[in-house]
Protein backbone atom coordinates (compact mmCIF):
# COMPACT_ATOMS: atom_id res chain seq x y z
CA UNK A 1 0.00 0.00 0.00
CA UNK A 2 2.86 2.32 0.88
CA UNK A 3 4.42 1.62 -2.51
CA UNK A 4 1.13 2.62 -4.23
CA UNK A 5 1.03 5.93 -2.39
CA UNK A 6 4.65 6.50 -3.24
CA UNK A 7 3.96 5.79 -6.92
CA UNK A 8 0.93 8.20 -6.91
CA UNK A 9 3.04 10.96 -5.49
CA UNK A 10 6.01 10.28 -7.76
CA UNK A 11 7.06 12.85 -10.43
CA UNK A 12 5.98 10.48 -13.21
CA UNK A 13 2.46 10.13 -11.73
CA UNK A 14 2.04 13.90 -11.43
CA UNK A 15 3.18 14.35 -15.02
CA UNK A 16 0.51 11.84 -16.17
CA UNK A 17 -2.19 13.71 -14.20
CA UNK A 18 -1.16 16.97 -15.84
CA UNK A 19 -1.33 15.42 -19.33
CA UNK A 20 -4.76 13.93 -18.54
CA UNK A 21 -6.16 17.29 -17.35
CA UNK A 22 -4.77 18.98 -20.44
CA UNK A 23 -6.51 16.41 -22.58
CA UNK A 24 -9.82 16.95 -20.83
CA UNK A 25 -9.50 20.71 -21.13
CA UNK A 26 -9.33 20.28 -24.89
CA UNK A 27 -12.59 18.35 -24.76
CA UNK A 28 -15.88 19.96 -25.87
CA UNK A 29 -17.87 18.38 -23.07
CA UNK A 30 -18.21 19.08 -19.36
CA UNK A 31 -20.59 18.07 -16.61
CA UNK A 32 -23.93 19.89 -16.78
CA UNK A 33 -23.46 20.79 -20.45
CA UNK A 34 -25.86 19.87 -23.27
CA UNK A 35 -24.09 18.56 -26.35
CA UNK A 36 -25.06 16.77 -29.56
CA UNK A 37 -23.99 13.15 -29.88
CA UNK A 38 -23.92 10.89 -32.94
CA UNK A 39 -25.65 7.49 -32.76
CA UNK A 40 -23.08 4.77 -33.57
CA UNK A 41 -25.01 1.66 -32.54
CA UNK A 42 -28.52 0.62 -31.47
CA UNK A 43 -29.27 -2.57 -29.55
CA UNK A 44 -32.38 -3.94 -27.82
CA UNK A 45 -31.37 -2.26 -24.58
CA UNK A 46 -28.96 0.58 -25.35
CA UNK A 47 -28.25 3.40 -27.76
CA UNK A 48 -24.53 4.19 -28.17
CA UNK A 49 -23.46 7.78 -28.79
CA UNK A 50 -20.16 9.26 -29.79
CA UNK A 51 -19.60 12.64 -28.14
CA UNK A 52 -17.08 15.21 -29.37
CA UNK A 53 -14.02 15.27 -27.08
CA UNK A 54 -15.15 12.31 -24.92
CA UNK A 55 -12.64 9.54 -24.21
CA UNK A 56 -15.39 6.94 -24.44
CA UNK A 57 -18.87 6.43 -25.89
CA UNK A 58 -21.96 7.27 -23.91
CA UNK A 59 -25.05 5.07 -23.68
CA UNK A 60 -28.76 5.77 -23.33
CA UNK A 61 -31.33 3.27 -22.07
CA UNK A 62 -33.68 2.38 -24.92
CA UNK A 63 -36.63 2.58 -22.46
CA UNK A 64 -35.84 6.25 -21.85
CA UNK A 65 -36.22 6.91 -25.55
CA UNK A 66 -39.48 4.95 -25.61
CA UNK A 67 -40.94 7.05 -22.77
CA UNK A 68 -39.99 10.18 -24.68
CA UNK A 69 -41.66 8.66 -27.77
CA UNK A 70 -38.47 9.08 -29.83
CA UNK A 71 -37.81 5.40 -30.52
CA UNK A 72 -39.01 5.59 -34.11
CA UNK A 73 -36.61 8.45 -34.94
CA UNK A 74 -33.50 6.55 -33.78
CA UNK A 75 -31.08 5.84 -36.65
CA UNK A 76 -27.35 5.24 -36.77
CA UNK A 77 -25.62 8.46 -37.72
CA UNK A 78 -28.44 10.78 -36.50
CA UNK A 79 -27.78 13.49 -33.93
CA UNK A 80 -29.26 13.45 -30.41
CA UNK A 81 -28.93 16.21 -27.80
CA UNK A 82 -28.00 14.92 -24.35
CA UNK A 83 -27.00 16.29 -20.93
CA UNK A 84 -23.58 15.25 -19.57
CA UNK A 85 -24.27 14.22 -15.98
CA UNK A 86 -20.81 12.77 -15.14
CA UNK A 87 -17.65 12.51 -17.18
CA UNK A 88 -16.75 9.31 -15.35
CA UNK A 89 -18.64 7.23 -12.78
CA UNK A 90 -17.15 4.61 -10.43
CA UNK A 91 -16.79 2.22 -13.33
CA UNK A 92 -15.13 4.87 -15.49
CA UNK A 93 -18.18 5.21 -17.78
CA UNK A 94 -19.63 8.46 -19.15
CA UNK A 95 -23.11 9.17 -17.68
CA UNK A 96 -25.56 11.04 -19.98
CA UNK A 97 -29.38 11.71 -20.16
CA UNK A 98 -31.66 12.52 -23.07
CA UNK A 99 -34.72 13.22 -20.81
CA UNK A 100 -32.89 15.82 -18.68
CA UNK A 101 -31.44 17.50 -21.74
CA UNK A 102 -34.90 17.76 -23.21
CA UNK A 103 -36.30 19.20 -19.95
CA UNK A 104 -33.55 21.83 -19.72
CA UNK A 105 -34.11 22.89 -23.32
CA UNK A 106 -37.86 22.97 -22.70
CA UNK A 107 -37.36 25.17 -19.58
CA UNK A 108 -35.24 27.62 -21.53
CA UNK A 109 -37.86 27.84 -24.26
CA UNK A 110 -40.67 28.27 -21.71
CA UNK A 111 -38.70 30.98 -19.88
CA UNK A 112 -38.29 32.79 -23.17
CA UNK A 113 -42.01 32.46 -23.91
CA UNK A 114 -42.81 33.80 -20.41
CA UNK A 115 -40.52 36.81 -20.86
CA UNK A 116 -41.97 37.58 -24.32
CA UNK A 117 -45.57 36.83 -23.21
CA UNK A 118 -45.90 34.28 -26.02
CA UNK A 119 -48.50 31.54 -26.22
CA UNK A 120 -47.42 27.91 -25.82
CA UNK A 121 -49.14 24.66 -26.78
CA UNK A 122 -49.86 21.85 -24.37
CA UNK A 123 -52.29 19.16 -23.29
CA UNK A 124 -54.27 18.76 -20.08
CA UNK A 125 -53.28 15.27 -18.88
CA UNK A 126 -54.70 14.95 -15.34
CA UNK A 127 -56.67 16.59 -12.57
CA UNK A 128 -55.15 17.53 -9.20
CA UNK A 129 -56.25 19.55 -6.16
CA UNK A 130 -57.10 23.11 -7.17
CA UNK A 131 -56.58 22.57 -10.90
CA UNK A 132 -54.97 20.42 -13.59
CA UNK A 133 -51.58 19.19 -14.86
CA UNK A 134 -50.62 20.39 -18.35
CA UNK A 135 -47.84 18.85 -20.43
CA UNK A 136 -46.06 21.64 -22.29
CA UNK A 137 -43.01 20.46 -24.27
CA UNK A 138 -42.56 17.52 -21.84
CA UNK A 139 -42.64 19.91 -18.85
CA UNK A 140 -45.41 19.43 -16.31
CA UNK A 141 -47.17 22.78 -15.60
CA UNK A 142 -49.99 23.72 -13.24
CA UNK A 143 -53.31 25.05 -14.59
CA UNK A 144 -55.56 26.54 -11.82
CA UNK A 145 -59.25 25.65 -12.09
CA UNK A 146 -60.19 29.33 -12.43
CA UNK A 147 -57.93 29.69 -15.48
CA UNK A 148 -59.44 26.92 -17.64
CA UNK A 149 -62.17 29.02 -19.28
CA UNK A 150 -63.86 32.42 -19.22
CA UNK A 151 -66.59 30.95 -17.03
CA UNK A 152 -66.37 28.25 -14.32
CA UNK A 153 -66.53 24.77 -15.86
CA UNK A 154 -67.82 21.73 -13.96
CA UNK A 155 -66.80 19.29 -16.68
CA UNK A 156 -63.72 19.64 -18.95
CA UNK A 157 -63.59 16.12 -20.39
CA UNK A 158 -63.91 17.62 -23.85
CA UNK A 159 -60.62 19.45 -23.27
CA UNK A 160 -58.58 16.60 -21.79
CA UNK A 161 -55.50 15.58 -23.84
CA UNK A 162 -56.48 17.94 -26.64
CA UNK A 163 -53.84 20.34 -28.01
CA UNK A 164 -54.62 23.74 -26.48
CA UNK A 165 -53.05 27.16 -26.31
CA UNK A 166 -51.83 28.57 -22.97
CA UNK A 167 -50.08 31.64 -21.59
CA UNK A 168 -47.40 31.25 -18.90
CA UNK A 169 -48.37 33.50 -15.96
CA UNK A 170 -45.65 32.33 -13.51
CA UNK A 171 -42.23 30.76 -13.98
CA UNK A 172 -40.20 29.87 -10.86
CA UNK A 173 -36.94 28.14 -11.90
CA UNK A 174 -35.71 27.65 -8.34
CA UNK A 175 -38.83 25.71 -7.31
CA UNK A 176 -39.35 24.22 -10.77
CA UNK A 177 -42.87 25.63 -10.85
CA UNK A 178 -44.69 26.87 -13.97
CA UNK A 179 -48.30 28.15 -13.88
CA UNK A 180 -50.25 28.51 -17.14
CA UNK A 181 -53.62 30.01 -18.10
CA UNK A 182 -56.01 29.14 -20.91
CA UNK A 183 -58.44 31.86 -19.83
CA UNK A 184 -55.90 34.59 -20.70
CA UNK A 185 -55.70 33.21 -24.25
CA UNK A 186 -59.50 33.25 -24.61
CA UNK A 187 -59.68 36.80 -23.19
CA UNK A 188 -57.10 37.99 -25.70
CA UNK A 189 -59.10 36.38 -28.49
CA UNK A 190 -62.31 37.96 -27.23
CA UNK A 191 -60.59 41.34 -26.93
CA UNK A 192 -59.34 41.08 -30.50
CA UNK A 193 -62.83 40.15 -31.69
CA UNK A 194 -64.28 43.09 -29.71
CA UNK A 195 -61.93 45.53 -31.34
CA UNK A 196 -62.86 44.20 -34.76
CA UNK A 197 -66.62 44.35 -34.08
CA UNK A 198 -66.50 47.75 -32.33
CA UNK A 199 -64.60 49.26 -35.26
CA UNK A 200 -67.65 48.55 -37.45
CA UNK A 201 -70.00 50.71 -35.34
CA UNK A 202 -70.43 54.46 -34.91
CA UNK A 203 -72.30 56.52 -32.32
CA UNK A 204 -75.85 57.09 -33.51
CA UNK A 205 -76.13 53.75 -35.36
CA UNK A 206 -79.38 51.80 -35.01
CA UNK A 207 -78.63 48.10 -34.33
CA UNK A 208 -80.46 45.00 -33.14
CA UNK A 209 -79.43 43.15 -29.99
CA UNK A 210 -80.63 40.18 -27.97
CA UNK A 211 -81.35 40.49 -24.25
CA UNK A 212 -78.62 38.54 -22.47
CA UNK A 213 -79.00 39.66 -18.86
CA UNK A 214 -81.26 41.91 -16.72
CA UNK A 215 -80.09 43.66 -13.53
CA UNK A 216 -81.42 46.37 -11.21
CA UNK A 217 -79.39 49.02 -13.01
CA UNK A 218 -79.87 48.04 -16.65
CA UNK A 219 -80.05 45.46 -19.45
CA UNK A 220 -77.18 43.64 -21.19
CA UNK A 221 -77.59 42.91 -24.89
CA UNK A 222 -75.60 40.59 -27.16
CA UNK A 223 -74.52 42.61 -30.19
CA UNK A 224 -72.76 40.50 -32.82
CA UNK A 225 -70.89 38.53 -30.15
CA UNK A 226 -70.03 41.40 -27.81
CA UNK A 227 -71.91 42.75 -24.82
CA UNK A 228 -73.43 46.21 -24.67
CA UNK A 229 -75.46 47.76 -21.87
CA UNK A 230 -78.57 49.92 -21.71
CA UNK A 231 -78.83 51.73 -18.38
CA UNK A 232 -82.23 51.74 -16.65
CA UNK A 233 -82.50 55.48 -17.34
CA UNK A 234 -82.12 54.77 -21.06
CA UNK A 235 -84.77 52.03 -21.20
CA UNK A 236 -87.79 54.34 -21.41
CA UNK A 237 -88.81 57.99 -21.24
CA UNK A 238 -91.17 56.88 -18.47
CA UNK A 239 -89.91 55.95 -15.03
CA UNK A 240 -89.71 52.17 -14.42
CA UNK A 241 -89.02 50.30 -11.21
CA UNK A 242 -87.01 47.46 -12.82
CA UNK A 243 -85.93 46.72 -16.43
CA UNK A 244 -87.70 43.37 -16.30
CA UNK A 245 -90.96 45.34 -16.61
CA UNK A 246 -90.04 45.91 -20.28
CA UNK A 247 -87.59 43.13 -21.26
CA UNK A 248 -87.21 39.34 -21.09
CA UNK A 249 -84.20 37.09 -21.72
CA UNK A 250 -83.80 36.27 -25.42
CA UNK A 251 -85.94 39.22 -26.56
CA UNK A 252 -84.83 40.97 -29.78
CA UNK A 253 -84.64 44.74 -29.43
CA UNK A 254 -83.72 47.69 -31.62
CA UNK A 255 -81.04 49.85 -30.00
CA UNK A 256 -79.35 53.18 -30.64
CA UNK A 257 -75.62 53.41 -29.93
CA UNK A 258 -75.09 56.51 -27.75
CA UNK A 259 -71.45 56.01 -26.72
CA UNK A 260 -68.44 53.91 -27.79
CA UNK A 261 -65.55 53.59 -25.34
CA UNK A 262 -62.70 52.35 -27.52
CA UNK A 263 -60.24 52.30 -24.63
CA UNK A 264 -62.33 50.01 -22.40
CA UNK A 265 -64.04 48.27 -25.34
CA UNK A 266 -67.56 49.15 -24.17
CA UNK A 267 -70.69 50.15 -26.05
CA UNK A 268 -73.56 52.03 -24.39
CA UNK A 269 -76.97 51.86 -26.01
CA UNK A 270 -80.43 53.38 -25.55
CA UNK A 271 -83.97 52.27 -26.25
CA UNK A 272 -85.75 55.51 -25.41
CA UNK A 273 -83.63 57.46 -27.91
CA UNK A 274 -85.41 55.58 -30.71
CA UNK A 275 -88.47 57.76 -30.08
CA UNK A 276 -88.82 61.57 -29.78
CA UNK A 277 -88.48 63.14 -26.34
CA UNK A 278 -92.04 63.77 -25.04
CA UNK A 279 -90.75 66.86 -23.21
CA UNK A 280 -90.19 68.36 -26.65
CA UNK A 281 -93.35 67.11 -28.33
CA UNK A 282 -96.12 66.68 -25.72
CA UNK A 283 -95.35 68.99 -22.79
CA UNK A 284 -97.07 71.97 -24.45
CA UNK A 285 -100.41 70.17 -24.00
CA UNK A 286 -100.20 70.77 -20.23
CA UNK A 287 -100.57 74.01 -18.26
CA UNK A 288 -99.55 74.95 -14.70
CA UNK A 289 -102.54 75.23 -12.35
CA UNK A 290 -104.75 72.90 -14.40
CA UNK A 291 -106.03 69.50 -13.21
CA UNK A 292 -105.33 66.36 -15.30
CA UNK A 293 -105.90 62.59 -14.91
CA UNK A 294 -102.81 60.55 -14.01
CA UNK A 295 -101.81 57.00 -13.12
CA UNK A 296 -99.63 55.97 -10.14
CA UNK A 297 -96.38 54.46 -11.48
CA UNK A 298 -94.07 54.33 -8.47
CA UNK A 299 -94.43 54.95 -4.72
CA UNK A 300 -91.41 56.06 -2.68
CA UNK A 301 -90.76 57.27 0.86
CA UNK A 302 -90.75 60.87 -0.30
CA UNK A 303 -93.69 60.88 -2.71
CA UNK A 304 -95.44 59.35 -5.72
CA UNK A 305 -94.48 59.32 -9.41
CA UNK A 306 -97.48 59.62 -11.70
CA UNK A 307 -97.80 59.25 -15.46
CA UNK A 308 -99.75 61.91 -17.32
CA UNK A 309 -99.23 59.97 -20.55
CA UNK A 310 -96.57 57.73 -22.07
CA UNK A 311 -93.19 59.36 -21.51
CA UNK A 312 -94.47 62.20 -19.33
CA UNK A 313 -94.20 61.67 -15.58
CA UNK A 314 -94.26 63.99 -12.60
CA UNK A 315 -93.62 63.79 -8.90
CA UNK A 316 -96.22 64.45 -6.26
CA UNK A 317 -94.15 65.15 -3.16
CA UNK A 318 -95.26 63.78 0.20
CA UNK A 319 -96.18 67.30 1.32
CA UNK A 320 -98.61 67.57 -1.62
CA UNK A 321 -100.56 64.40 -0.90
CA UNK A 322 -102.96 65.65 1.75
CA UNK A 323 -103.94 68.88 3.48
CA UNK A 324 -104.08 67.26 6.89
CA UNK A 325 -101.02 65.04 7.52
CA UNK A 326 -97.62 66.31 6.41
CA UNK A 327 -95.68 63.06 6.94
CA UNK A 328 -98.28 60.54 5.79
CA UNK A 329 -96.97 57.43 4.03
CA UNK A 330 -97.95 57.46 0.36
CA UNK A 331 -98.51 53.68 0.52
CA UNK A 332 -101.38 54.24 2.96
CA UNK A 333 -103.06 56.71 0.63
CA UNK A 334 -102.45 55.41 -2.92
CA UNK A 335 -101.64 52.16 -4.72
CA UNK A 336 -99.81 51.25 -7.94
CA UNK A 337 -101.79 51.69 -11.19
CA UNK A 338 -104.43 53.72 -9.33
CA UNK A 339 -105.94 56.49 -11.47
CA UNK A 340 -106.37 59.87 -9.78
CA UNK A 341 -106.52 63.55 -10.68
CA UNK A 342 -103.61 65.88 -9.97
CA UNK A 343 -102.86 69.58 -10.37
CA UNK A 344 -99.69 70.66 -12.18
CA UNK A 345 -97.76 72.98 -9.86
CA UNK A 346 -94.59 73.48 -11.93
CA UNK A 347 -93.06 72.47 -15.27
CA UNK A 348 -89.26 72.66 -15.67
CA UNK A 349 -88.43 71.62 -19.23
CA UNK A 350 -84.69 72.15 -18.78
CA UNK A 351 -84.53 69.81 -15.77
CA UNK A 352 -87.26 67.56 -17.25
CA UNK A 353 -89.28 67.92 -14.07
CA UNK A 354 -93.04 68.15 -13.45
CA UNK A 355 -94.28 68.93 -9.93
CA UNK A 356 -97.77 67.67 -9.11
CA UNK A 357 -100.26 68.09 -6.26
CA UNK A 358 -102.95 65.66 -5.22
CA UNK A 359 -104.20 67.63 -2.19
CA UNK A 360 -105.08 70.65 -4.34
CA UNK A 361 -107.74 68.54 -6.10
CA UNK A 362 -109.37 67.81 -2.72
CA UNK A 363 -111.44 70.15 -0.46
CA UNK A 364 -109.22 72.03 2.00
CA UNK A 365 -110.45 71.16 5.53
CA UNK A 366 -108.41 74.03 7.03
CA UNK A 367 -110.32 76.63 5.05
CA UNK A 368 -113.60 74.89 5.79
CA UNK A 369 -112.84 74.86 9.52
CA UNK A 370 -111.75 78.51 9.50
CA UNK A 371 -114.99 79.44 7.79
CA UNK A 372 -117.25 77.41 10.11
CA UNK A 373 -115.32 78.15 13.31
CA UNK A 374 -113.89 81.66 13.35
CA UNK A 375 -111.72 82.91 16.22
CA UNK A 376 -113.80 83.11 19.41
CA UNK A 377 -116.13 80.20 18.62
CA UNK A 378 -116.40 76.97 20.61
CA UNK A 379 -115.40 73.54 19.29
CA UNK A 380 -115.80 70.02 20.62
CA UNK A 381 -113.13 67.38 20.38
CA UNK A 382 -111.26 64.50 22.01
CA UNK A 383 -107.87 64.60 23.71
CA UNK A 384 -105.58 62.80 21.25
CA UNK A 385 -102.25 63.28 22.97
CA UNK A 386 -100.75 64.89 26.08
CA UNK A 387 -97.20 66.21 26.02
CA UNK A 388 -95.11 67.97 28.64
CA UNK A 389 -96.32 71.37 27.45
CA UNK A 390 -99.75 70.96 25.80
CA UNK A 391 -102.91 69.02 25.06
CA UNK A 392 -103.55 67.99 21.43
CA UNK A 393 -107.21 67.80 20.48
CA UNK A 394 -108.77 65.94 17.57
CA UNK A 395 -111.62 68.18 16.47
CA UNK A 396 -114.99 66.48 15.92
CA UNK A 397 -116.19 66.14 12.29
CA UNK A 398 -112.75 67.27 11.07
CA UNK A 399 -109.59 65.24 10.62
CA UNK A 400 -107.71 68.16 12.15
CA UNK A 401 -105.77 68.63 15.37
CA UNK A 402 -105.71 71.67 17.62
CA UNK A 403 -103.35 72.53 20.46
CA UNK A 404 -104.10 73.82 23.96
CA UNK A 405 -100.94 75.16 25.60
CA UNK A 406 -100.70 74.62 29.34
CA UNK A 407 -100.83 78.40 29.86
CA UNK A 408 -104.27 78.39 28.20
CA UNK A 409 -105.71 75.65 30.41
CA UNK A 410 -106.30 77.86 33.46
CA UNK A 411 -105.48 81.36 34.60
CA UNK A 412 -102.98 79.93 37.05
CA UNK A 413 -100.86 79.05 33.98
CA UNK A 414 -99.29 76.06 35.71
CA UNK A 415 -97.92 73.03 33.87
CA UNK A 416 -99.40 70.92 36.67
CA UNK A 417 -102.84 71.57 35.12
CA UNK A 418 -101.97 69.02 32.40
CA UNK A 419 -102.18 66.23 34.96
CA UNK A 420 -105.92 66.85 35.37
CA UNK A 421 -106.65 65.46 31.87
CA UNK A 422 -106.51 62.00 30.29
CA UNK A 423 -106.18 60.74 26.75
CA UNK A 424 -109.51 60.19 24.88
CA UNK A 425 -111.39 62.51 27.28
CA UNK A 426 -114.02 64.69 25.54
CA UNK A 427 -113.33 68.40 25.77
CA UNK A 428 -114.80 71.75 24.70
CA UNK A 429 -112.44 74.63 23.92
CA UNK A 430 -112.39 78.09 22.42
CA UNK A 431 -110.73 78.90 19.07
CA UNK A 432 -107.93 81.38 19.76
CA UNK A 433 -106.03 81.48 16.49
CA UNK A 434 -105.80 80.15 12.89
CA UNK A 435 -102.14 80.29 11.84
CA UNK A 436 -100.81 78.59 8.66
CA UNK A 437 -102.78 75.37 9.04
CA UNK A 438 -102.39 75.39 12.81
CA UNK A 439 -105.25 75.74 15.28
CA UNK A 440 -104.65 77.20 18.72
CA UNK A 441 -107.33 76.48 21.33
CA UNK A 442 -107.91 77.56 24.93
CA UNK A 443 -109.89 76.40 27.99
CA UNK A 444 -109.41 79.26 30.43
CA UNK A 445 -110.93 81.63 27.88
CA UNK A 446 -114.29 79.92 28.54
CA UNK A 447 -114.05 80.80 32.26
CA UNK A 448 -114.56 84.20 33.98
CA UNK A 449 -111.32 86.15 33.91
CA UNK A 450 -110.08 86.68 37.52
CA UNK A 451 -108.38 89.91 36.49
CA UNK A 452 -111.88 91.40 36.18
CA UNK A 453 -112.01 91.41 40.01
CA UNK A 454 -109.57 94.33 39.90
CA UNK A 455 -111.35 96.34 37.19
CA UNK A 456 -112.98 98.61 39.75
CA UNK A 457 -109.95 98.68 42.03
CA UNK A 458 -107.35 101.41 42.27
CA UNK A 459 -103.93 101.85 43.84
CA UNK A 460 -103.83 101.74 47.69
CA UNK A 461 -107.23 100.01 47.94
CA UNK A 462 -107.34 97.70 50.93
CA UNK A 463 -107.99 94.05 50.04
CA UNK A 464 -108.57 91.10 52.33
CA UNK A 465 -106.76 87.92 51.15
CA UNK A 466 -106.52 84.30 52.32
CA UNK A 467 -103.07 82.73 52.83
CA UNK A 468 -102.67 79.71 50.53
CA UNK A 469 -99.02 78.83 51.12
CA UNK A 470 -95.93 80.14 52.95
CA UNK A 471 -92.68 80.12 50.98
CA UNK A 472 -89.10 81.15 51.70
CA UNK A 473 -89.46 84.27 49.54
CA UNK A 474 -92.95 85.29 50.63
CA UNK A 475 -96.54 84.19 51.09
CA UNK A 476 -98.97 83.12 48.38
CA UNK A 477 -102.44 84.57 48.84
CA UNK A 478 -105.79 84.68 47.07
CA UNK A 479 -108.03 87.78 47.33
CA UNK A 480 -111.35 86.99 48.94
CA UNK A 481 -113.79 86.35 46.07
CA UNK A 482 -111.06 86.09 43.37
CA UNK A 483 -109.43 82.82 42.11
CA UNK A 484 -106.17 84.56 41.19
CA UNK A 485 -103.10 83.57 43.23
CA UNK A 486 -100.73 86.42 44.12
CA UNK A 487 -97.32 86.28 45.81
CA UNK A 488 -96.62 88.92 48.49
CA UNK A 489 -92.85 89.11 48.63
CA UNK A 490 -91.05 88.73 51.95
CA UNK A 491 -89.93 92.38 52.06
CA UNK A 492 -93.57 93.43 51.65
CA UNK A 493 -95.11 91.60 54.61
CA UNK A 494 -93.95 94.01 57.39
CA UNK A 495 -92.25 97.33 58.02
CA UNK A 496 -89.69 96.02 60.50
CA UNK A 497 -87.21 93.46 59.23
CA UNK A 498 -87.56 91.34 62.36
CA UNK A 499 -91.25 90.95 61.47
CA UNK A 500 -90.59 89.96 57.84
CA UNK A 501 -90.89 86.27 58.66
CA UNK A 502 -93.15 84.06 56.54
CA UNK A 503 -93.64 81.61 59.42
CA UNK A 504 -95.75 84.29 61.14
CA UNK A 505 -98.55 83.21 58.77
CA UNK A 506 -100.44 79.96 58.47
CA UNK A 507 -102.45 78.51 55.64
CA UNK A 508 -106.02 79.85 55.80
CA UNK A 509 -105.11 83.06 57.64
CA UNK A 510 -106.96 86.16 56.54
CA UNK A 511 -104.72 89.22 56.10
CA UNK A 512 -105.39 92.79 55.04
CA UNK A 513 -103.08 94.20 52.40
CA UNK A 514 -102.93 97.12 50.05
CA UNK A 515 -102.97 97.21 46.24
CA UNK A 516 -99.37 98.14 45.41
CA UNK A 517 -99.36 97.83 41.62
CA UNK A 518 -101.99 97.08 38.96
CA UNK A 519 -101.69 96.62 35.16
CA UNK A 520 -104.83 95.08 33.64
CA UNK A 521 -103.32 94.83 30.15
CA UNK A 522 -100.23 92.95 31.33
CA UNK A 523 -102.31 91.10 33.90
CA UNK A 524 -99.95 92.19 36.67
CA UNK A 525 -101.12 92.62 40.31
CA UNK A 526 -98.94 93.34 43.37
CA UNK A 527 -100.11 93.38 47.03
CA UNK A 528 -98.27 94.67 50.11
CA UNK A 529 -98.96 94.35 53.90
CA UNK A 530 -96.02 96.66 54.56
CA UNK A 531 -97.60 99.41 52.48
CA UNK A 532 -100.85 99.11 54.45
CA UNK A 533 -98.94 99.45 57.76
CA UNK A 534 -97.04 102.48 56.43
CA UNK A 535 -100.26 104.17 55.30
CA UNK A 536 -101.93 103.48 58.63
CA UNK A 537 -98.94 104.96 60.49
CA UNK A 538 -98.98 108.07 58.33
CA UNK A 539 -102.70 108.51 58.96
CA UNK A 540 -102.27 108.17 62.72
CA UNK A 541 -99.38 110.66 62.79
CA UNK A 542 -101.38 113.04 60.64
CA UNK A 543 -104.28 112.85 63.06
CA UNK A 544 -102.31 112.85 66.34
CA UNK A 545 -98.95 114.21 65.16
CA UNK A 546 -96.45 116.49 67.11
CA UNK A 547 -93.06 118.10 66.50
CA UNK A 548 -91.26 114.82 67.18
CA UNK A 549 -93.47 113.14 64.62
CA UNK A 550 -95.37 111.35 67.29
CA UNK A 551 -92.49 109.22 68.59
CA UNK A 552 -93.12 110.34 72.18
CA UNK A 553 -96.87 109.94 71.94
CA UNK A 554 -98.63 106.85 73.34
CA UNK A 555 -99.96 106.00 69.88
CA UNK A 556 -96.52 106.29 68.18
CA UNK A 557 -96.29 102.50 68.31
CA UNK A 558 -99.69 102.19 66.70
CA UNK A 559 -98.58 100.01 63.76
CA UNK A 560 -96.98 97.47 66.09
CA UNK A 561 -99.97 97.61 68.44
CA UNK A 562 -102.28 97.00 65.52
CA UNK A 563 -100.16 94.10 64.39
CA UNK A 564 -100.13 92.60 67.87
CA UNK A 565 -103.90 92.93 68.05
CA UNK A 566 -104.16 91.23 64.67
CA UNK A 567 -101.80 88.48 65.75
CA UNK A 568 -103.73 87.98 69.01
CA UNK A 569 -106.98 87.98 67.09
CA UNK A 570 -105.68 85.43 64.59
CA UNK A 571 -104.45 83.18 67.39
Amino acid sequence: MEEIYKNLSSPKSKEFEKLLNTEFSKSHISEGKIVDGTITKITNKLVFLELPGAKSEGTLDINEMKLLKEEENLKVGSKVSILVIKLEDKKGDLVISREKAKKIKSWKQLEKSFENNEEVQGRIISKIKGGFVVDVQSTMCFLPGSQVDLKPQNDINHLMKEPLKFVIVKCDKIRGNIVVSRRAVLENMKKANKEEVISKFNEGDIVEGTVKGITDFGVFFDLNGIDCMTHINECSWSRIGHPEELFTIGQKQKLKIIKIDTENKKISTSVKMLTPDPFNTKINNYKVGKIYPAEVRKITDYGVFLSLEEGLEGLCHQSELTHVKKNISAKKLLSLSQKIEVMIMEIDVEKRRISLSYKNTQPNPWKKFEKEFPVGSKVDGTIKNITEFALFININDFDLDGMIHYKDISYEESVEELKKYKKNDPITAKVLEHDQEKIKLGLKQLLPDPINYFKDKKMKDIITAIVLETLDNGIKVKPDGCPMEILIKKNKIAINKEDQRTNRFNKGDRVDCMLLDLDLIKRRVSLSIKMLEEEQAKEAIKRYGSVDSGRSLPFAELPKTLKKKNETKEK
